[in-house]
Order: C-alpha cells, then structure tokens, then sequence
C-alpha cells in the first residue's frame, strides 16, 4: 500500500526535529505532494508531523 502525503501547514518555527523529518520525507514546500511506500519507518515518521501532514492512502 502506498501514501500520498501532502504538507498541509507551514514548517516555519516548528521544532528542529520536525523540520527534519518533514525534510527526510521529501516535503519542503507547503501543499507539496509526495508518495511513499508504507513501512513502519514512513509510518513513524507521520506519526512526528501528524499535525503538519494529511494523509490519503493509494492502492
């Protein structure tokens, strides 16, 4: 199964652990778009940024 991940809030001022995590998924820009494998990593790592991502899930 696969996510589609969408950085729906801004990263300006958030922790610095955050800002790299959003980083690490690939999303830079707000309302950039990316599409993940799930895996429990990808899954944590929502899980950080869960206030700052929405989530769609892809077949």
């Amino acid at each position: 199964m696969k996510l589609e991940i969408k950085l729906t809030r801004s990263l300006i001022g958030r922790k610095p652990n955050q800002v790299k995590t959003a980083h690490a998924l690939g999303l830079r820009k707000m309302n950039q778009v990316v599409v993940k494998e799930s895996n429990d990593a990808i899954i944590g790592m929502i899980k950080t940024i869960s206030h700052l991502v929405s989530i769609n899930e892809i077949e």
